[in-house]
């Protein structure tokens, strides 16, 4: 017999699956010992309350075993010798057009301007130590895009365009925990991403396909108003094009403008990095001042509110994480935040952040809010000393206005250095944070202190342009076999809505070719 349940436990009973039995074998009258498994299908934390309760989905086998595994396979053909798509990037969006084309009997040619998962891993480590940035491998650019070293979270607001349980099952099948298919908020975790980036090249390399780092696309191959390939690294590349360059592709949106090739100004969020100790967010969060907990996961928070008519909302929360250098290129400074799978560290940071709209930027060039980043990204390394130290503030002296004599302990490794963002930052970004962090203060006490820092600034938080697309086929307006996708384009918002979207292209991609 197999049966489903919604329960509600306290924390030392959902981590535990022998306490979890004997609850279930209490609640609804089982003899404990024909339970043979249990399988949590959802997993949220309510913590209203000041008691902490896990709400779980639970599967209950009972004198039976699970005949099938915790997630669902999908399976990859040969496609050696099928007709070609060029899928330009190997951030989520292209990783997962080139495993659907896989499904859909296609052979994808990826091509990554930067280098491998692991090669990109010691170019990292290098910013700290050098102070310096390189172009084409960095936490934006090379495998995996600027997903594989930012957490890994999976959490999506977008339902209506694809299946999210795909995504997360084709993760799984490539060595992610079966724990994304039940947590309410799930992540992989920076320590664990990279592996699986690995598996899913391998599987695109097994069934036939090519990946190519070191490779950056420089042209588009067209043929009247058809696009027939691509150069890259003095090489052309001949097929349809799925363009998933990831969303700080400056060189490609300046090559596609310059082309003129239909673009749009797009509205994003700009801001602060803001970064607390992990106890006093897990103590506020479960209002308690032993914090977490033995049984409990780093705190997580959501906040957002209204000033002067834009949103202010935190952005990309990283509970037990630390801030990374997200620059790519020389005389910027970017800041953004990642976790390992388990949370363990000694900071919680996320991204605070100011609605901008496409509007607020006077002009009418399609670059203008790309232009906007870049000044405030270039303004920050200036005032960092022209190197990667970040300039930062105190929390409370923001608010107040006050610039912070010292600053507190950071998990920002290249260092911070002490400036008055509330005085260089645009106006209608620092007036609406301040106005905001009051809100957010009030809303949970403790929140707004001097032991958390401000890291400026966090300008990424998704594309500055889109390239516009037609809404049935997916492709250009303009250009056919061009298929924009992705964050890079315009059209997601995190790895999730970046690889669903991948599966569309490459399903509009497929009909394409079959027309």
């Amino acid at each position: 017999m197999i049966q489903e349940y919604q329960i509600r436990v306290q924390p030392q009973v959902a981590a535990n699956e022998q306490a979890l039995r004997s609850w279930l074998a209490d609640e609804y009258g089982f003899d404990v010992r024909t339970i043979t498994a249990v399988r949590i299908l959802r997993r949220s934390i309510d913590a209203r309350q000041r008691t902490i309760f896990v709400n779980l989905k639970v599967r209950v086998f009972i004198n039976e075993q699970p005949q099938d595994d915790e997630y669902q396979h999908t399976e990859y053909p040969d496609v050696t010798g099928r007709p070609q798509v060029i899928v330009v990037g190997a951030g989520p969006g292209g990783l997962f057009a080139a495993l659907h084309l896989i499904e859909l009997g296609l052979r994808p040619i990826v091509l990554e301007r930067g280098k491998d998962v692991r090669e990109r891993k010691k170019d990292l480590a290098q910013i700290a130590k050098t102070q310096k940035v390189d172009a084409e491998s960095n936490y934006c650019f090379g495998e995996g895009g600027a997903g594989a070293y930012s957490d890994g979270k999976l959490y999506t607001r977008s339902k209506k365009r694809g299946s999210i349980e795909k995504i997360l099952n084709v993760f799984c099948q490539h060595g992610a925990s079966t724990n994304i298919l039940a947590d309410a908020h799930p992540h992989i975790g920076t320590d664990k991403l990279p592996r699986v980036i690995e598996n899913m090249r391998n599987t695109i390399l097994r069934c036939g396909g090519e990946v190519h780092f070191q490779t950056k696309m420089t042209q588009l191959l067209l043929e009247g108003n058809r696009v027939v390939g691509c150069m890259a690294a003095d090489k052309e590349y001949r097929g349809p094009v799925i363009l998933a360059t990831g969303h700080s592709a400056r060189d490609v949106y300046r090559y596609l403008a310059e082309s003129n090739i239909e673009l749009e100004a797009k509205g994003i969020a700009v801001g602060v990095r803001l970064e607390h100790p992990s106890m006093l967010i897990d103590q506020i969060q479960y209002h308690n001042k032993q914090g977490r907990g033995k049984y409990l996961p780093a705190a997580e928070y959501s906040f957002v509110t209204q000033v002067d008519g834009r949103g202010v909302y935190s952005f990309c929360m990283c509970p037990g994480g630390f801030v990374i250098p997200a620059a790519t290129d020389k005389e910027q400074i970017v800041v953004n935040g990642m976790s390992p799978s388990n949370r363990g560290g000694q900071w919680s940071n996320s991204g605070m952040v100011v609605e901008l709209r496409a509007e607020d930027i006077d002009g009418d060039d399609a670059l203008r809010v790309m232009r906007f980043q870049e000044e405030l990204e270039r303004n920050c390394w200036q005032q960092g000393n022209m190197k990667q130290t970040a300039p930062a503030q105190r929390m409370a002296d923001f608010v107040n206005k006050r610039l912070s004599y010292d600053l507190p302990k950071s998990s920002y490794a290249p260092g911070l250095i002490s400036s008055p963002l509330h005085f260089w930052m645009p106006q209608s970004i620092s007036h609406r944070l301040q106005e905001g962090f009051k809100v957010f203060g009030r809303q949970s006490h403790g929140f707004l202190t001097n032991e958390a820092v401000m890291i400026g600034v966090e300008t990424r938080t998704s594309s500055p342009v889109r390239i516009v697309r037609d809404s049935e086929t997916l492709m250009h307006v303009r250009l056919q076999g061009l298929f924009p996708c992705g964050e890079g384009a315009g059209y997601a918002g995190g790895i999730v809505s970046a690889g669903v979207d991948g599966e569309r292209c490459a399903e509009m991609c497929a009909a394409y070719l079959d027309s």
